[in-house]
């Protein structure tokens, strides 16, 4: 498996949103950019926290998923509740895993965090068990501390 310039792709997210207010714009190239970057992945995009503890489904690259997560439920959730990225080598070994694509086997994920509120998760699926490594969390988590620079809504 190749590995990811995890710095050129930082660099591409700020060239593409660059001077551009709207997040929705700005999520669904970055969702796209990212799934075309990335090797082995099949859903690549964006849950917004849109209720308290409820994150919806938002720009995304990928099949149909779900449309709602509590926050604590699955890997999103996990992610959201603890505030800490969730790297999954086996998603069918994860308690509460959300199989909203059968064909994912390993998952990402990477909390949003605005103002000290959780606004929403960075979430990368891949149908290959073991595909995401520590330093693709990181390389990952660090695009998400980026996208917490976006135009966020109050």
């Amino acid at each position: 498996m190749t590995s990811t310039d995890y710095n050129l792709l930082l660099e591409q997210a700020k060239a593409i949103t660059a001077g551009e207010p709207d997040l929705i714009a700005n999520l669904s190239n970055l969702s796209a950019l990212v799934y075309d970057t990335l090797s082995d992945v099949n859903w690549v995009g964006f849950y917004l926290t849109r209720e308290p503890e409820t994150l919806v489904l938002g720009p995304f690259q990928g099949k149909v998923a779900c449309l709602r997560i509590a926050f604590g439920k699955g890997v999103c959730g996990a992610a959201a509740a603890t505030r800490e990225t969730q790297r999954v080598v086996d998603v069918h070994e994860f308690a509460g895993h959300i199989a909203c694509d059968a064909a994912s086997n390993s998952e990402v994920v990477v909390p949003l965090i605005v103002n000290n509120e959780v606004v929403g998760v960075f979430d990368l699926d891949s149908p290959s068990v073991g595909r995401f490594s520590e330093a693709d969390a990181q390389g990952l988590t660090q695009l998400g501390r980026f996208i917490e620079t976006l135009n966020w809504p109050a």
